[in-house]
């Protein structure tokens, strides 16, 4: 059996109180999906300015009754201590998904953003070391990286961040390092690279690129690609993001507790592969994106051209395994969007 197996084992027998905050988001309603199925008790927190009650409708669709009473939803927001407090009363782990996404959004708004991502985090840290939390993992960036330019991304090698989003990021890293210290509290920090999968909003300025260009090419839409094309991610299929979180959370490694770590597949695919990857996966649902082809725009300010995750560190200290690669995960976030995204009446791009 693989860590996170016997892992998922084990708290069957063994059932905690969990915490998620973001729960109507996507990471966040994947999280509660799969602790509910865990037969675990959750508390969610969401105010619902990026979340979807949809997203949680369909969780409540998957679980059974009685796993679905073992939910409690709080309506707040982690930019009111006390509304944290609340949340984290009797909760043992904490998943602390909640943020506000997207480079360009941080750039447009920065006050914004660190207001919901450095003082909502560190509103979370206070509010769980007040009710006794014993751990607590947080969602943190592959863009805390920066301009860093080796590849792939090493955990303690960091660049200039390039946008206020990865700043607050950074920032959430340094105040959980210094709880760790001051206050006992553990810690696990996160840093996702380009997480995909169901759920992910679509539509937007601010929408993914996953989602956005299946709803585009879906509706005869153009896609647009800043740039050359030969920008490069790792793409991170949500599920692998959900064990990474559940085996932070549980782990008895002392080593591998005050530490972050990259969640990812170690694995580049750029733009120009992406599209061609998506347009394939359509096919057998729109025969006509054959047809289609991208649009070339300039690069987006605060972007990085490329980025890789070195996985090494967590499949040592945490025994994390990527369950699904890349194009695992692109059919099956296909099969979801194809089957939930409206047709609009639209004539295609030409």
């Amino acid at each position: 059996m693989t860590t996170y197996e016997n892992i998922t084992t084990g708290i069957l027998s063994k059932p905690k109180h969990w915490l998620v905050t973001g729960v109507a988001g996507f990471i966040g309603s994947h999280l509660l999906e799969q602790l509910l199925l865990l037969d675990q008790q959750v508390t969610g927190l969401d105010n619902f300015s990026t979340g979807k009650r949809e997203n949680l409708a369909e969780v409540k669709s998957i679980v059974s009754g009685q796993q679905w009473q073992r939910f409690n939803l709080i309506e707040g927001d982690i930019r009111h201590h006390d509304t944290c407090k609340a949340a984290c009363n009797g909760a043992a782990v904490v998943l602390h998904q909640a943020a506000l996404g997207s480079v360009p959004r941080s750039i447009d708004d920065p006050l914004n953003c660190n207001e919901n991502n450095v003082c909502g985090n560190l509103n979370m840290l206070k509010a769980a070391c007040d009710n006794g939390v014993k751990r607590m993992v947080f969602a943190s960036s592959s863009a805390v990286y920066g301009d860093d330019p080796g590849l792939p991304k090493v955990e303690g090698i960091c660049g200039q961040q390039l946008s206020p989003y990865a700043v607050s990021k950074m920032v959430n890293e340094l105040y959980a390092n210094v709880f760790s210290r001051l206050y006992g509290l553990e810690t696990v920090g996160l840093r996702y690279f380009n997480v995909f999968g169901p759920r992910q909003d679509p539509e937007g300025a601010y929408a993914a690129v996953i989602p956005h260009w299946i709803s585009s090419l879906r509706n005869g839409e153009k896609v647009y690609i800043n740039g050359t094309g030969e920008t490069s991610r790792d793409f991170c299929y949500v599920g692998n993001v959900v064990q990474a979180n559940l085996l932070a959370a549980l782990t008895n490694n002392k080593t591998a507790i005050n530490q972050v770590y990259n969640v990812a597949l170690n694995v580049r695919i750029t733009l120009n592969e992406l599209y061609s990857l998506l347009q394939k996966m359509m096919l057998p649902y729109c025969s006509q994106v054959k047809e289609y082809h991208p649009f070339y725009r300039d690069f987006r300010t605060g972007d990085v051209l490329h980025s890789q995750a070195d996985i090494s560190k967590a499949r040592e200290l945490l025994g994390y395994e990527p369950a699904y690669s890349a194009e695992e995960g692109l059919e099956a976030t296909m099969g979801w969007y194809m089957s939930k995204l409206p047709r609009k009446d639209k004539a295609p791009t030409p």
